[in-house]
């Protein structure tokens, strides 16, 4: 890795690291989820929803799709916020959501419904 992207990426993390008041770990190569706080509250969850379903397709979510069920905010939340931290390339800055997700490192796919 080139010397200016090595320090591009230290400083990142430390920015994040300082900012979301959490200890940022990466580990090269490792597959990564996001998914919603369980300590988040319904409206900022639905907030979430709302934003991400504008950005990215949501249409898994639908009624009949593979991740309907269970039909709570918590389990929709947690598939869209994670289809948009997918999409972007999987940074830690793309699962902030204003601190209501957290990244992960064990899939939370269940039943027919796969987490990207």
């Amino acid at each position: 890795m080139a010397r200016g992207a090595e320090t591009f990426l230290s400083l990142t993390l430390l920015l994040i690291y300082f900012t979301s008041g959490e200890r940022v770990q990466l580990v090269q190569g490792q597959k990564t989820w996001c998914v919603a706080k369980p300590s988040s509250d319904d409206a900022t969850l639905l907030e979430n929803i709302n934003y991400v379903c504008s950005q990215v397709d949501c249409s898994v979510l639908q009624r009949g799709f593979p991740c309907f069920y269970p039909d709570n905010l918590m389990s929709h939340a947690s598939i869209a916020m994670n289809l948009y931290y997918q999409s972007r390339g999987r940074n830690p800055w793309n699962c902030f959501f204003n601190n209501s997700a957290l990244v992960v490192t064990t899939d939370p796919s269940y039943g027919s419904c796969a987490y990207a």
